[in-house]
């Protein structure tokens, strides 16, 4: 893939290249791990997991910041939807201890409340038929599954105690087969839930009824201790208050949650720094003696097993406090932990003393363009969130947030063939193109067709050198970008009018070059004084297009990064100087600015053909141009400024206003605004139309159109 990169003229600081799966990466994984560890945010806990007998693993949901969500820039819907994800955080956990026969026993629970204000009302506490105490290792394992009757709730006699208000309660097994969400364990409070009164009756379980509504529809809080006499919201605040002080609870938040889960069985993964030692319990492995390297594994346990097990040598090790015999952890973590905190060590990739130089990283993040599928909107995106804000809590960064803005970019999608019979996927040679319908080479049949992101198993893949050698490099990364905006998808198809329109562009760019070589090596010597009145008019609607193509390519590759639009917008110009007439060619400095600023343009998306036509303009005799560097390469060059004199106001625009797509109306800006998207934008809200129909309602986005004097807003409804 490298060297596909490399090929394709992509541009990486290879120098910061990471390795993810090496000691010299995970080490500092592992570092990290150990400060979640001392900061309580890690534990260990046996839980049902979906194995994935193929690949050997699980798949789990995380738990993440919710608050923060507000405070992020505009990101494409990732904000909506990792929301969402999220949930409301309307109530909290609460820690418990089990007893059975009235002995304490080893296991401890939390369970979750809606309604924490409500807690001293509690009557049970239900688990699920598929919670882990019903299964595995559990201590009360035999003990429910002897009292569990399936399809009834079932009242066990192992009873709960809760830490906050030291009321005992029965465990109930319910009759559901899930809770709402992800829960499985929840908090049974007659006085807020019907539903619970109900089992509570139906079981023979007494309640006491602890919310009163006063004649005013006011909620109180009564029979609750030294909460008694609170409003149900201030009751809230000091229950919750009451279990973070005693570590026992109370944060709030959503039941759409479970912590990250973030142990996997299987090799491929960073070792777990903990060992477990029958003495001293569990214990983290010293920093000193980070990395913790992964064996050498070849033959796998069984399903199941951690394939660490395969390696004695390496699991049996001695306690790093008692020095006794003890095994190290054999989970691995998911790959999802080191990709969580990657960018940070871009920062700084070759420490061999620390994760990161926290003032390289405060000078390099927060990083100014995230790039990356929507598939990582509510995964990837949550980790990177919550180890970048762990790091700002440990005072190793200085920003939270490690993502200013979010460019969320689509797939290049191409077709799939399937045999309607099997399903299976067919290679693009099994496959007869030429009737109406693709059948099957060999049998004839018949075939499904859909399109789909490519991968190897469905046969859809293409290799990109297969297509640089046909159309060139160039060629195929202007049909990329000129074929639909970023965030689209792109359905792969080589025969549409976006290749050979990107092919045609470029044999034209070369045609001006050669154009205005042409002339500048004939017997005439350029002098501007020599073009006449219609010439000099034609020089200045050139002097105008090239700014105002200048602005708008700026817009769209440094704000909206709309690269097809840019490449519109060159094409465009590249329109206007092919209709120029020779004298002009010859004798005006506007064409030879404006090819050369087009020539810079194209250079980041074309850079090839860009510094062919630049080294023709370099060795050209007789320019007019003298505030370009033609001693070095056009990737070298600054990016071309629109004039000062093209922004003079010598009036003002007429600014047609749009709210989703509706014109409502026009607002007069400066002419020198009209081509700024904040002036325009700040103009407009201010503005006696802005004030009517923009003030108090939340503005997803805008778009501004200097060229037809157009800004639309796009509101929440």
């Amino acid at each position: 893939m490298r060297k596909q990169f490399d090929a394709l003229g992509l541009s990486f600081t290879w120098e910061r290249e990471v390795t993810t799966c090496l000691p010299e990466y995970y080490k500092w994984t592992q570092y990290l791990f150990l400060k979640l560890f001392e900061a309580g945010m890690v534990y260990q806990k046996e839980a049902l997991v979906n194995w994935d007998p193929v690949d050997q693993t699980v798949l789990a949901n995380e738990q993440a910041m919710f608050d923060a969500l507000s405070d992020l820039p505009e990101w494409y819907g990732i904000k909506e939807m990792q929301a969402n994800w999220i949930g409301d955080c309307v109530g909290c956990s609460l820690d418990f201890l089990l007893k059975v026969n009235g002995k304490v026993t080893e296991e401890k629970l939390a369970a979750y409340t809606y309604t924490p204000e409500a807690i001293y009302g509690a009557s049970h506490l239900y688990i699920l038929p598929t919670h882990r105490l019903l299964h595995g290792n559990s201590s009360l394992k035999e003990v429910f599954q002897k009292e569990f009757i399936p399809g009834k709730d079932s009242l066990t006699s192992v009873t709960a105690v809760n830490l906050l208000t030291n009321q005992e309660i029965p465990v109930v097994i319910s009759a559901k087969a899930n809770f709402d969400n992800f829960l499985d364990t929840k908090i049974g409070i007659p006085s807020t839930s019907a539903e619970d009164a109900a089992v509570a009756k139906n079981l023979g379980i007494s309640f006491t009824e602890v919310i009163e509504t006063l004649p005013n529809g006011l909620e109180k809080v009564i029979n609750s201790a030294e909460i008694t006499g609170m409003t149900r919201q201030k009751a809230l605040k000091a229950i919750t208050q009451q279990a973070k002080n005693k570590r026992i609870g109370g944060d709030l938040t959503s039941d759409k949650l479970r912590d990250w889960l973030i142990s996997r069985q299987r090799y491929w993964g960073t070792p777990i720094p903990i060992i477990h030692c029958q003495a001293c319990g569990t214990v983290p492995v010293p920093y000193e003696h980070l990395p913790v390297v992964l064996p050498s594994v070849t033959t796998f346990t069984g399903k199941g097993a951690s394939p660490l097990e395969s390696a004695p040598e390496w699991v049996n090790c001695s306690c790093p406090r008692c020095k006794a015999a003890a095994r190290r952890e054999v989970d691995t973590m998911d790959t999802f932990v080191d990709s969580a905190w990657y960018y940070l060590r871009y920062t700084d990739p070759h420490n061999t003393d620390r994760p990161f130089n926290s003032d390289l990283a405060d000078y390099w993040m927060p990083v100014d363009l995230y790039i990356g599928g929507k598939e990582h909107a509510v995964m990837h995106l949550f980790y990177a969130r919550f180890f970048s804000h762990f790091c700002h809590d440990l005072k190793m960064t200085k920003h939270k947030e490690p993502f200013q803005k979010l460019l969320v970019q689509g797939l290049i999608k191409n077709q799939t063939f399937r045999l309607t019979t099997t399903g299976q996927c067919l290679k693009r040679e099994e496959v007869d193109l030429t009737g109406s319908e693709p059948v099957h080479l060999k049998t004839g049949e018949k075939l499904q067709v859909s399109w789909e992101k490519m991968s190897k198993s469905k046969h859809n893949g293409i290799d990109p050198e297969e297509i640089v050698k046909e159309y060139g490099i160039d060629t195929l990364r202007l049909y990329i970008l000129f074929a639909a905006p970023p965030e689209q998808d792109i359905l792969w198809d080589a025969k549409t009018d976006a290749m050979p329109g990107v092919q045609r562009w470029q044999m034209r760019l070369w045609a001006l070059v050669t154009k205005l070589i042409e002339a500048r090596t004939s017997e005439t010597i350029p002098n501007p004084e020599l073009l006449k009145k219609k010439e000099k008019a034609d020089a200045r609607k050139i002097w105008e297009q090239k700014n105002l193509v200048i602005s708008e390519v700026t817009e769209y590759f440094t704000r909206d990064h709309l690269f097809n639009a840019a490449i519109s917008r060159l094409m465009s110009l590249t329109n206007v100087l092919h209709q120029a007439p020779r004298p002009l060619v010859l004798h005006s400095i506007e064409f030879e600015d404006a090819l050369a600023s087009l020539c810079i343009m194209v250079a980041p998306m074309a850079p090839h053909i860009a510094s062919e036509m630049w080294k023709g303009l370099a060795h050209m005799q007789n320019k007019l141009c003298t505030h370009h560097h033609w001693d070095v390469d056009v990737l070298h060059q600054s990016w071309p400024k629109v004039d000062p004199d093209y922004l003079q106001p010598s009036d003002v625009v007429e600014m047609s206003v749009l709210i989703n797509n509706k014109a409502c109306g026009k607002v007069f800006v400066p002419q020198q605004a009209a081509r700024n998207f904040e002036e325009v934008h700040e103009l407009v809200l201010q503005s006696e139309l802005g004030v009517k129909h923009l003030q108090g309602r939340p503005i997803k986005k805008a778009f501004l159109s200097p060229r037809t004097a157009l800004i639309n807003f796009l509101v929440q409804e």
